[in-house]
């Protein structure tokens, strides 16, 4: 008699949220990211800077600009200001009066990067449903949340 081996799985089961988890998540994700930057000859903060310049309504100063970034990076200020300097030496800001304003390179350069990466992203995130990418965003949301007024009370 011949017996055949039995294959079985454990049932998987989605780790929980947590720190470690949402690091991961965003490592990785930066990484892809950081791949396209790289051949454009640009880092991650200097494209979350140039990305809120073209983004914005309305021109911004360079504290308006620095306000935005550190809300997201919370970076030290005076990186971003060198940040700053380093997009307007690459020519995709240029001071306007009081203001910086994108260039036509920083908008061609911001489509370019959207075009590039959109095939991945839609790999990345293709297939989950709409109720799992709701339920993750409202964690998300309030983790972000509370990790800012933690944030606020260290600097308080």
């Amino acid at each position: 008699m011949t017996t055949t081996a039995s294959t079985t799985t454990a049932p998987t089961t989605a780790p929980t949220a947590d720190a470690r988890i949402l690091a991961l998540a965003h490592y990785a994700a930066r990484g892809v990211l950081e791949h396209a930057l790289t051949r454009h000859g640009i880092t991650f903060q200097q494209q979350v800077t140039l990305r809120a310049a073209v983004t914005a309504a309305a021109p911004q100063t360079p504290d308006d600009l620095i306000s935005q970034v550190q809300g997201s990076l919370k970076a030290h200020p005076a990186d971003i200001r060198a940040t700053l300097d380093e997009l307007l030496a690459k020519q995709l800001l240029a001071v306007d009066g009081a203001h910086l304003r994108p260039t036509d390179a920083a908008r061609e350069l911001t489509a370019t990067l959207g075009a590039e990466t959109a095939p991945t992203s839609a790999r990345i995130w293709g297939g989950i449903p709409a109720e799992d990418l709701a339920a993750a965003g409202r964690v998300l949301a309030l983790v972000t949340e509370r990790a800012n007024a933690e944030l606020a009370a260290l600097h308080a």
